[in-house]
């Protein structure tokens, strides 16, 4: 058996509306795993969200407050079947996915209602350094969950196919993939991406010069009504010491004035600002400049216990020149008696040219874990 549950408090300012979001919520995943057969395992695993405040979720009408896409309600999160061989394996049913740093697809885990998917995957290793992924995807559940107003952000049906091939030596990473998305609700959401990606460290263990870049080319794919060939770049040159990491970045999502690159099924809250401003990347596209720093601290009992982020970004279009804003990200984890786990967060959007300011504070209680079901 396994569970996760989740209190959180989130309040937004946001200075398109009068009054502040402020939503109380609370997430219990429950799952059970069963192991029937050598190789084979089977997952049921269902979610439920409760929420109490004056917020917008997408689903309770309540649009004079800002959004807080956390709605209540249960779902069926997973139920999948898988067999595992010596070289690799395959899942199907309902399931989470996520590829590499989830940028173009991901599990939305920062929710309450995680993404997941009704998918095929397939995975082969013939040998240690080498790793080749292949997913069919035929629906997306959303985090907006089966109750969102719009009928869109509940789930979309597509025909998607993804590639990923991964090449490993000591601690560096080359990745190629293929996602060739086909989105059969929305037809201009379709498209296909071609990727290479470089990741690695100088170092010796995780200490010194650290490294990512990626490339990928975004092209219009299925029914998609538009003609367009967009480029996506990422730089970000890391280096460690201690139990601090310190970063720079530059993320571009290319546009040709009418069309931007897109990342409809990527974990967003992870990139751009964690006050989701660029959840759809705008028509003319975004580069995103970026610092930030992170690391683990304490001492006796919490020694390298306490986890710290903090990053500031400047959002500028690809095209047109454009300043879209500022961004401070901010963030202090810790544990909690009963193996119970702690959160501060902090957002805060200073707009130029896009959007208004906002800002959001996230204060979090998790408990997770697993116990196994007496014979």
């Amino acid at each position: 058996m396994e569970w996760d549950l989740r209190l959180r408090h989130e309040q937004v300012g946001d200075a398109g509306f009068s009054r502040d979001a402020n939503a109380s919520t609370a997430r219990l995943r429950t799952g059970l795993r069963l192991a029937p057969a050598a190789g084979w395992t089977v997952l049921l695993e269902g979610e439920g969200v409760a929420g109490a405040g004056s917020y917008n979720s997408g689903a309770n009408g309540k649009a004079a407050y800002p959004a807080v896409l956390d709605p209540t309600g249960a779902e069926l999160n997973q139920a999948w079947v898988s067999w595992r061989g010596a070289q690799g394996g395959i899942t199907v049913g309902r399931q989470r996915i996520a590829l590499d740093n989830q940028r173009w697809v991901g599990a939305v885990g920062w929710r309450q209602n995680e993404q997941s998917f009704d998918a095929l995957g397939a995975q082969w290793k013939p040998r240690a350094d080498l790793a080749l992924q292949y997913y069919w995807l035929d629906r997306v559940h959303r985090v907006a969950g089966d109750k969102a107003i719009n009928r869109l952000a509940r789930e979309r049906d597509l025909d998607s196919h993804l590639l990923n091939l991964a090449w490993k030596r000591g601690a560096q990473q080359l990745v190629g993939y293929a996602y060739l998305h086909d989105d059969r609700d929305v037809a201009a959401a379709s498209t296909a991406t071609y990727g290479l990606r470089w990741s690695g460290a100088a170092g010796n263990g995780g200490q010194g010069l650290g490294w990512t870049a990626e490339y990928a080319r975004q092209t219009d794919h299925a029914r998609n009504p538009a003609d367009f060939g967009l480029d996506y770049w990422l730089l970000e040159p890391s280096w460690s010491r201690g139990k601090t990491t310190l970063r720079a970045g530059w993320e571009r999502l290319g546009s040709n004035g009418m069309v931007a690159v897109q990342s409809p099924l990527a974990t967003l809250h992870a990139f751009n600002g964690w006050d989701d401003q660029f959840g759809t990347t705008p028509a003319k596209g975004l580069e995103d400049r970026y610092l930030g720093a992170s690391g683990k601290f304490g001492s006796g009992r919490l020694d390298g216990k306490l986890g710290w982020a903090l990053a500031w970004h400047d959002y500028r279009a690809d095209v047109g020149g454009l300043r879209y804003g500022r961004e401070w990200n901010a963030s202090l984890g810790f544990p909690l008696p009963g193996g119970l786990s702690g959160l501060v967060k902090l957002a805060d959007y200073r707009a130029d040219g896009f959007s208004r300011d906002n800002r959001k504070l996230w204060l979090q209680v998790e408990w997770r874990g697993t116990r196994a079901l007496a014979p």
